[in-house]
């Protein structure tokens, strides 16, 4: 089953954390500086100046202001995009894995 096929009051079953921190969206080869909006156990929400569609599989990389903790990556489906008024796109990542 994809992630667009669950109910939506699954997906709204997990608390998401506001983050607002600079993050790194990998797509086709792009290297694209991201703002992660929100976080949750399955799933994010960025800011980016990209052209990314639903369904396109990404790497986001959320780094680490610590020596001692290392930082986080994590694969994700674009399952959401909508247009944002300065020309960026609001994208929102169902996370297949975390690393």
């Amino acid at each position: 089953m994809s992630q667009n096929d669950r109910a939506y009051s699954e997906k709204r079953d997990y608390i998401r954390m506001r983050l607002e921190a600079a993050v790194t969206l990998h797509h086709e080869g792009q290297v694209i500086p991201a703002l992660c909006i929100d976080l949750s156990s399955t799933g994010m929400q960025l800011e980016a100046s990209s052209a990314v569609n639903v369904g396109d599989k990404v790497r986001v990389d959320i780094p680490s202001d610590h020596a001692e903790l290392r930082g986080l990556e994590t694969q994700a489906e674009v399952v959401r995009v909508s247009s944002l008024d300065d020309g960026r796109q609001a994208i929102g990542l169902a996370i297949i894995s975390m690393g």
